[in-house]
C-alpha cells in the first residue's frame, strides 16, 4: 500500500475491502511521506518492520528485487491526487499490478501518460469507482443492456454532500485541506472528488458516453480555492441528454448519490441511501421494486451480492466487490488466461482517463462563452 496511514480515511477502507474475501494479504507499505508515521502504521497493522518502508520508491524497488514467491504482487495506491501518477507508473514499470483510488491522476495529461504505461506493461490497473460495485447498480446495467427500458433517452445523476458548507480547510480538517488545495487535488474540487463518480456511474449503467456538456462550476464558500458546487447539461453519443449535479455545500446532505435513467419503454431509479433497492418503472405498468439478494436478479447482480434478501449491504461490500473482480483478473493474468478486461467488470485505466477528461471539460466549459463544450479524450 502507498499512503493510508492510521489517520487516513480511505486507506482503512481499502484495507477492509481487500481483506473482506481473503483474496489479498497486506504484506508491506509506504504509508506516509513521513517515515516515522509509515513505520508506526506498519507496526500497528502487524507488518514485518523491514517491510514498512520510508517511501514508495524504496518499497517498489526493494520488493522488485525479492524472489517472485516473496515479493508483493499488487500495489494499492490511496494517496491524495497529486501522488497517484508516479507510484502507479513506478509500480507498473517494475512489474506490479495496480489498484488505485479515483480520480486516476492529478491532471488529464498525467492520466493519458499513465494509460500508455499500462498498455505498454500489459499489466492491470483497477480504479475504485466504488458505486459500480453495488449489486443493484449491476442490475440497472443489466436492465439497460437487455433492452428492458429501450433505448436510453434521458439521464439524471446527482451527488449532493454538505460537509464543505463551511471552510473546514481553515480549521485543520485533513480531508478538507487537501481536497480544496489545487496543488494536491488538481484543477477540480467537487467535480474531481464526487463529480467524477456521478459521470462514471451514468456511463457505466447506460453504456453510452458523454459527448458534450455545458457546465456551471462555482466556488461558494468565501476564499476557497477550488469549486465546491457544480452542475452540467449533458449530451451523450447516442443522442440522449442528461443533467448532472455535484455539490459539497448542500447543507444537511450526507452522501446520497442518485441516478435516474429513462428509455423509450421505461425508467430506472437508484439511490445510495437505499442501495439494496432498484426501482423499475415500465411505461405501461406499475412501478416494480427490485431488491438485492432475491432469486430473480441477473447473474452480475447475484455475483456481487453477499447476504440474503433483507440483510443490508453497503459501501465496504461494494468496495470489496471491486477488489474481488481485480483479483480474478490478476489471477488469470498470472496463469496466462487473461480475458478482455470488460469481462471482469471493474473500472480500469480507460475509465480513469475519462474521469480526468470530465474534470478538464467541466473547467473548460465553465470558462467558455459557448453553450456546448466537446468532451474529448
Amino acid at each position: 500500500m502507498v499512503g493510508g496511514s492510521l489517520d487516513a480515511f480511505i486507506g482503512e477502507v481499502h484495507r477492509k475491502a481487500a481483506a473482506l474475501d481473503s483474496k489479498f494479504d497486506l504484506v508491506c507499505g509506504a504509508f506516509s511521506s513521513n517515515p516515522e508515521k509509515s513505520k508506526a502504521t506498519g507496526k500497528a497493522l502487524g507488518l514485518n518492520p523491514e517491510r514498512s518502508y520510508n517511501s514508495y520508491i524504496e518499497m517498489i524497488e526493494t520488493e522488485a528485487k525479492l524472489p517472485a514467491d516473496e515479493r508483493m504482487e499488487v500495489v494499492s495506491i490511496v494517496t491524495p491526487n497529486h501522488v497517484h501518477f508516479d507510484p502507479a507508473r513506478l509500480a507498473l514499470e517494475h512489474g506490479f499490478h495496480v489498484i488505485i483510488d479515483k480520480p486516476l491522476a492529478f491532471s488529464l495529461d498525467e492520466a493519458v501518460e499513465l494509460k500508455k504505461v499500462v498498455d505498454e506493461s500489459g499489466l492491470i490497473l483497477a480504479l475504485t469507482h466504488t458505486y459500480t460495485g453495488y449489486p443493484m447498480i449491476k442490475e440497472a446495467r443489466h436492465y439497460v443492456r437487455s433492452g428492458k427500458i429501450g433505448e436510453v433517452r434521458k439521464i439524471y445523476v446527482e451527488y449532493p454532500q454538505g460537509w464543505l458548507s463551511t471552510p473546514l480547510e481553515k480549521d485543520g480538517n485533513k480531508q478538507a485541506s487537501w481536497r480544496t488545495d489545487p496543488a494536491k487535488s488538481g484543477e477540480g474540487g467537487a467535480i474531481g472528488d464526487i463529480g467524477t463518480h456521478a459521470a462514471n456511474l451514468a456511463e457505466y449503467v447506460t453504456g453510452i458516453n458523454i459527448s458534450e456538456l455545458s457546465a456551471d462550476v462555482n466556488i461558494t464558500v468565501k476564499d476557497r480555492l477550488l469549486d465546491d458546487d457544480s452542475a452540467a447539461l449533458l449530451r451523450f453519443n447516442n443522442g440522449a441528454t442528461g443533467v448532472l449535479m455535484a455539490t459539497q455545500i448542500a447543507a444537511g446532505e450526507e452522501n446520497d448519490l442518485k441516478l435516474r435513467v429513462y428509455g423509450e419503454k421505461g425508467g430506472l431509479e437508484w439511490t445510495h441511501s437505499d442501495p439494496n433497492t432498484l426501482l423499475f418503472k415500465p411505461l405501461d405498468g406499475p412501478v416494480q421494486k427490485l431488491r438485492a439478494g432475491t432469486g430473480y436478479l441477473s447473474e452480475a447482480a447475484t455475483l456481487n451480492t453477499r447476504t440474503p434478501a433483507g440483510h443490508p449491504e453497503g459501501y465496504l461490500e461494494a468496495f470489496a466487490n471491486l477488489y474481488v473482480a481485480f483479483h480474478r483478473a490478476v489471477t488469470d493474468h498470472s496463469n496466462g488466461e487473461l480475458k478482455p478486461l470488460d469481462e471482469y467488470d471493474f473500472p480500469d485505466v480507460n475509465d480513469g482517463v475519462r474521469g480526468m477528461a470530465f474534470v478538464a471539460t467541466m473547467v473548460a466549459s465553465n470558462k467558455s462563452d459557448k453553450k456546448w463544450t466537446k468532451f474529448v479524450v
